[in-house]
């Protein structure tokens, strides 16, 4: 747990002194990827299996939000995709 706690503290550092957006924005995806182990380590180490099921919602809610960023950040828009864009440059 304590290796755990580090690696997410190391990825924190990271999110705050990245250099680019994109750095940045893989750090949070790495803090999330830790924050799933950690969920499940601490349900084993508690004997609370269950735990697993919410470390798995959280690993899906973490990649959706993940690629949601950047879709904003490349595309700067939520609501069209890139084949609406193109349409409209026109």
């Amino acid at each position: 747990m304590t290796a755990v706690l580090v690696a997410m503290s190391l990825a924190l550092c990271r999110v705050i002194l990245g250099p680019t957006i994109y750095d940045r924005i893989l750090a949070i995806n790495v803090f999330g990827t830790i924050t799933v182990l950690f969920i499940a380590v601490f349900g084993f180490l508690t004997g609370r299996p269950e735990f697993l099921d919410i470390a798995i919602v959280y690993a899906l809610i973490s990649f959706i939000v993940t690629i949601a960023i950047l879709k904003f950040f490349e595309y700067g828009d939520m609501g069209r995709g890139g084949a609406d864009r193109d349409e409209m440059d026109i």
